[in-house]
């Protein structure tokens, strides 16, 4: 019964913070693509370097706002349910947020 159960979890997909605006997120990173792409033609087509670090300066930019949109939602829905519901979930929640936003930092 017990394996059972655990069959049944497995196979239910988690809902997580970023869910409620999923096509406006893959909408972004789509475009986000796009500017890589236009990278590789500018690259391929022998660009000015400078417009090259200029368009990269806009895909890290658009990369990095992308990621603080999805920390926010995290934050909000994961970790605000985990802390409400307390205990070693909450500590582990709040460790990976710190982990996430220490990465984002260095980045």
């Amino acid at each position: 019964m017990a394996a059972e159960r655990d069959t049944q979890e497995n196979t239910q997909m988690a809902t997580y913070g970023y869910h409620d605006n999923k096509k406006s997120h893959l909408d972004r990173l789509s475009r986000i693509e796009g500017q890589v792409r236009g990278l590789q033609r500018m690259v391929e087509s022998d660009s000015y370097c400078i417009d090259v670090l200029t368009q990269t300066t806009a895909v890290n930019k658009a990369l990095r706002s992308f990621a603080l949109s999805m920390l926010d939602e995290h934050l909000k829905h994961c970790v605000g349910h985990a802390v409400a519901n307390g205990g070693e979930e909450a500590d582990e929640k709040v460790r990976e947020a710190s982990e996430a936003i220490a990465r984002l930092v260095r980045s």
